[in-house]
C-alpha cells in the first residue's frame, strides 16, 4: 500500500507533446535577412523591433506566417487550391514547431465605394436580419434592407421536358432588395460639367474630347468613326439634339465597324462604368484630377445619402429605421441593442451586442456603422480587423500584428496593450512589428534585428528580456529610453491660417487659428477629430501640399526611381551622353530584355501549386537587352545606376561628368528622408509600410506650396529614425514653410512651437478644441490627456 502511495506522489514524466514549445527558424534569406536562427517562445508576448527597413516584417510576415498559411492551403484539395492565392515558400531552411497563424495586418481596407464599416464586419448583416424579423411593416428578407441588392422581377414562358413532351409554361419571380433606384445604393448622385468632357468647337477627329484615354488613334477612334450616329468630321456645337443625345447618353448598342461587331455606348454611362464604379482615391492621379474636375458628387435627393429603399426605411423597430440605426456612433448603438429583448432572436441578438461592444472596447465606439470603410485610417483598419479575434475561443494559435499601436494616443495605447496579453494569457502565441516603447515594454521576449536597413541590416542584434534590451548595446537599446526635450526657444509666427465654423464628421462648429511659420502639432485621442480639422478644412487650399496615409500603389515593375520621378532625367541624360533614344533605358520601354520583357525575372505559373520565379538567363537579371548595356554614363551602364542605393547614386550624380542636378534634387530628398540605403531599382512590392510612407513623403515634398500637412509622419519609424524626422521637420519650417502635423507621438509634440489639442473624447465626446497653446503650458497645465501624457513623457 505504501509502495502505491509513493509512486501517486512522484511526478509523472513529461508527455512528449508538451516538449514543443518553441517555434525554430533556421536559415531565414527572405528579401533582407542574412541567415537568420532564432528560437520564438510559444504561448508568449513576442515584440519584433529594429530600425525602418531591418527585415522585422520580412521574417515575420514574410518567413513565419507565410509559411504557415501555406502549409493550412495544402491541406486543402487541389481544386480548392486552385481559388486561392497561391504562395511560394520562404526562403528559409528549417521551420519548425509553427502554429495556424492568424495575421493582423495594417494594409487599408478595400476603397470600395459599396463597402462601409457595418459592411466589411458581420454588424450589417446581423441587423438585417434582426430588422427583416422584428421590423414594422414586414417588407422581406435581410436582402430587403441590404443597400447592395437591387429589387427586381420578371415573367416569361419556359419550355420543360415532362414525360417524353415539351411543356411550356409561364414563370415570374421577383427579388426584394434595398437598394435606393436613383443612387443605385452609393448614397450620392453624380452630375458631370459637360464642358470637361469635350471641347464643342472642334470636331472628333479634330481631338474634341478631352477625357483621358479616349482618342481617336485606337479602339474608341474606331467606334466613334464606323458608328454611324454623327459625323466625326462636324464640330460638336453643331449636332443636332438627336446626335448629341447618342454621343452622351445612348444604351449599350450593338453595331459592327470593317466587319467587326462591337458595342457602341454614350460617353456618360461608359464613364460611369469605368471611373465612376471606383472609389475616387483608388484612381490613378490624372483620371482622378479627370474625375474631380468634370463630376459633381451631391447626396442622393431620394434616399438622403442612406442608400437604401423607400420600403427599406419604412420598417421600424422602436421608431428607428435600419438607415437611423447604421448613422449612430456604435457605442450608442451597442446601448440601444441591449434594450431590444425579444426571446425569438435571442442568440443574434447576444451576438450583435458582442460584436457591438468589442467595437468600444478596442476604442472604436466613435464610428459608425454606415462609415465608408476607405476612408479609416490604417490603425481603424487594423483595430477593425482584430475584433472579429477578441472573443475568440481558439487557442494555441499565433496572433501576427504589425504595428498595432499606429494611430493610438497614448492613452490609448494602454487599452492596446491589455489586448495583445489578453490574447496571450488565453494561451496564445503573439507575434508584434512594433516601435513604441510602451508595448516593447509589456514583451515576455524581444527580437531586434539590424544593425542598420536594407543591406545594412537583416541580422539579430539581440535576443531575450526588456532588461536584457535595455543593457544592450544596439541602436533600439541605446535609444529605448530616449526622451525628447520641450525646447528651449520657440519660433514666433508669421502669420495666421484661420479656420471657421468647421463641422466635418463630429466636428462641432470649430473656430481656431493655426499660425503660420512654425511647427504645429494637431493632436488628441483616436477618433477626436483631427483628420476632420485638418483634411477638411486646411488640405485642399491653394499652397498647401498634403501627405495623407493612403498607401502608394505599385507593381513589382515600379520602384524609388520611376515612383520619384528620377528616372526621367537620368534617361534624358543617357540618351543625351549616347546619341540615342531615351525609351532605351527603361526596362518597361524599348530597352527590355525581349525573352522577360523588362521583368528581370521568368515567371511560371504552376495553376494550384506556388509559381516559379526564374533569374532571366538572357539579361541574367539586368532587365536591358544586351546592346542598351554598352551605353554608359559617367563610366556606368544603366543596370549598375539602378542597382546603386540612394547615397551612392547622390555622390555619383553630384559631381563629374555624370552630374544632373535635377535627379541630384530627388536623391537628396530621398537621403533627408532617411531612405539613404534603399536600392534605386528595388521593387516597391518589397518594401516596408514606413519606408513607403517615408517615399511618398520625399516626393511630395518636391511640389510647390508654403504649408505642409504631415499626417502621422513617424508611423513606422524606429525611435532612433524620429531623430532623423525632426530635422527634416526644422528644416523645411527654417526654409520659410509652415508644416503642420498631425500626431500622436510624444517626441513630436514636444519638439512642436505651437499644439492644437482637441477632445476631451471621441466621436460625439470629442470634435472641440480643449487646448491650444505652447508645449510647455500643455505640460504645467495638465489639463488634458495629452498634457497628463506629455508630462509623464518629458519627466516634468
Amino acid at each position: 500500500m505504501s509502495m502505491a502511495t509513493r509512486t501517486d506522489t512522484q511526478s509523472p514524466a513529461p508527455h512528449v507533446a508538451d516538449s514543443h514549445d518553441l517555434i525554430r527558424v533556421q536559415g531565414a534569406r527572405e528579401n533582407n535577412l542574412k541567415d537568420v536562427s532564432i528560437e520564438i517562445p510559444k504561448r508568449r508576448l513576442t515584440v519584433f523591433t529594429g530600425v525602418s527597413g531591418s527585415g522585422k516584417s520580412s521574417l515575420v510576415f514574410g518567413t513565419i506566417a507565410a509559411e504557415s498559411q501555406r502549409m493550412i492551403n495544402e491541406t486543402y484539395s487541389a481544386f480548392v487550391q486552385g481559388f486561392m492565392p497561391t504562395l511560394a515558400r520562404p526562403e528559409v531552411d528549417v521551420l519548425d514547431g509553427l502554429t495556424t497563424a492568424i495575421i493582423v495586418d495594417q494594409e487599408r481596407m478595400g476603397a470600395n465605394v459599396r463597402s462601409t464599416v457595418g459592411t466589411a464586419t458581420d454588424a450589417n448583416a446581423m441587423l438585417r436580419i434582426v430588422f427583416s424579423r422584428l421590423g414594422q411593416p414586414h417588407i422581406g428578407s435581410p436582402q430587403a434592407f441590404s443597400f447592395n441588392v437591387a429589387s427586381i422581377s420578371g415573367a416569361g414562358a419556359v419550355t420543360l421536358e415532362r414525360g417524353g413532351k415539351t411543356v411550356k409554361e409561364r414563370r415570374s419571380f421577383a427579388i426584394t432588395g434595398g437598394m435606393c433606384p436613383r443612387c443605385e445604393g452609393m448614397g450620392s448622385v453624380t452630375d458631370f460639367d459637360l464642358s470637361a468632357l469635350y471641347d464643342d468647337n472642334r470636331s472628333l477627329n479634330e481631338g474634341g474630347l478631352t477625357i483621358p484615354g479616349y482618342s481617336m488613334d485606337g479602339w474608341f477612334g474606331r467606334i466613334f468613326r464606323g458608328c454611324g450616329f454623327f459625323d466625326p468630321d462636324k464640330p460638336i456645337r453643331k449636332y443636332t439634339k438627336r446626335e448629341l443625345h447618342d454621343l452622351l447618353y445612348k444604351e449599350p448598342t450593338k453595331i459592327k465597324v470593317e466587319g467587326i461587331n462591337l458595342t457602341y455606348e454614350g460617353l456618360i454611362p461608359k464613364i460611369q462604368k469605368s471611373f465612376l464604379s471606383k472609389d475616387v482615391d483608388a484612381l490613378q492621379p490624372h483620371i482622378r484630377a479627370f474625375v474631380e474636375r468634370a463630376v459633381t458628387f451631391t447626396t442622393c435627393p431620394e434616399c438622403d445619402g442612406t442608400r437604401l429603399s423607400k420600403e427599406a426605411r419604412s420598417s421600424k423597430i422602436k421608431g428607428k429605421n435600419i438607415a437611423d440605426v447604421c448613422a449612430m456612433q456604435i457605442s450608442d448603438l451597442a446601448d440601444w441593442v441591449r434594450g431590444l429583448d425579444e426571446p425569438s432572436v435571442a442568440p443574434l441578438l447576444a451576438g450583435l451586442r458582442h460584436l457591438l461592444d468589442s467595437f468600444v472596447e478596442i476604442g472604436l465606439g466613435y464610428l459608425s456603422l454606415d462609415r465608408p470603410s476607405g476612408t479609416l485610417s490604417g490603425g481603424e483598419a487594423q483595430r477593425t480587423k482584430m475584433i472579429r479575434h477578441l472573443g475568440s475561443s481558439l487557442t494555441d494559435v499565433t496572433y501576427v500584428f504589425d504595428e498595432p499601436t499606429v494611430g493610438l494616443h497614448p492613452h490609448d495605447i494602454q487599452k492596446m496593450n491589455d489586448l495583445l496579453r489578453r490574447l496571450r494569457d488565453k494561451g496564445n502565441t503573439v507575434l508584434v512589428v512594433e516601435h513604441k516603447p510602451e508595448t516593447i515594454a509589456i514583451a515576455d521576449h524581444v527580437v531586434d534585428l539590424g544593425p542598420g536597413a536594407g543591406t545594412a541590416g537583416g541580422t539579430v542584434c539581440f535576443e531575450g528580456t526588456v532588461e536584457g534590451l535595455r543593457a544592450s548595446d544596439t541602436i533600439t537599446g541605446g535609444h529605448f529610453d530616449d526622451r525628447a526635450a520641450l525646447k528651449e526657444t520657440l519660433r514666433m509666427p508669421t502669420g495666421t491660417l484661420e479656420i471657421r465654423g468647421a463641422a466635418t464628421h463630429n466636428l462641432q462648429n470649430v473656430d481656431v487659428d493655426i499660425p503660420l511659420g512654425v511647427l504645429t502639432v494637431v493632436t488628441g485621442v483616436a477618433g477626436s477629430g483631427k483628420s476632420s480639422l485638418i483634411h477638411g478644412s486646411v488640405s485642399g487650399r491653394d499652397g498647401v501640399v498634403s501627405v495623407d496615409q493612403t498607401a502608394i500603389r505599385g507593381s513589382r515593375r515600379s520602384n524609388p526611381a520611376t515612383y520619384t520621378g528620377l528616372l526621367e532625367p537620368i534617361r534624358k541624360a543617357f540618351a543625351k551622353a549616347n546619341g540615342v533614344k531615351p525609351a532605351l533605358f527603361s526596362p518597361n520601354s524599348e530597352g527590355a530584355c525581349p525573352t522577360c520583357n523588362g521583368a528581370g525575372v521568368i515567371y511560371t505559373d504552376l495553376a494550384m501549386m506556388a509559381g516559379v520565379a526564374t533569374v532571366c538567363e538572357q539579361c541574367e537579371g539586368k532587365r536591358f537587352q544586351a546592346s542598351v548595356l554598352e551605353y554608359h554614363l559617367g563610366g556606368r551602364d544603366i543596370s549598375e545606376v539602378l542597382a546603386m542605393s540612394v547615397t551612392e547614386a547622390e555622390e555619383f550624380f553630384g559631381a563629374g561628368e555624370a552630374r544632373i542636378p535635377a535627379a541630384h534634387a530627388i536623391l537628396q530628398r530621398l537621403a533627408d528622408v532617411g531612405l539613404g540605403y534603399l536600392s534605386l531599382g528595388q521593387p516597391l512590392t518589397t518594401l516596408s509600410g514606413g519606408e513607403r510612407q517615408r517615399l511618398k513623403l520625399a516626393t511630395r515634398m518636391a511640389e510647390k506650396g508654403g504649408v505642409y500637412v504631415l499626417d502621422e509622419p513617424t508611423s513606422g519609424l524606429h525611435l532612433a529614425d524620429v531623430e532623423h524626422l525632426l530635422g527634416l521637420l526644422d528644416r523645411l519650417v527654417d526654409s520659410g514653410k509652415s508644416v503642420i502635423v498631425i500626431e500622436h507621438h510624444q517626441a513630436v509634440m514636444a519638439h512642436a512651437d505651437w499644439i492644437i489639442d482637441l477632445g476631451p473624447g471621441a466621436g460625439h465626446d470629442g470634435g472641440r478644441v480643449v487646448y491650444e497653446g505652447t508645449p510647455a503650458d500643455l505640460v504645467a497645465a495638465r489639463s488634458t490627456l495629452t498634457g497628463e501624457h506629455l508630462a509623464a513623457y518629458v519627466g516634468a
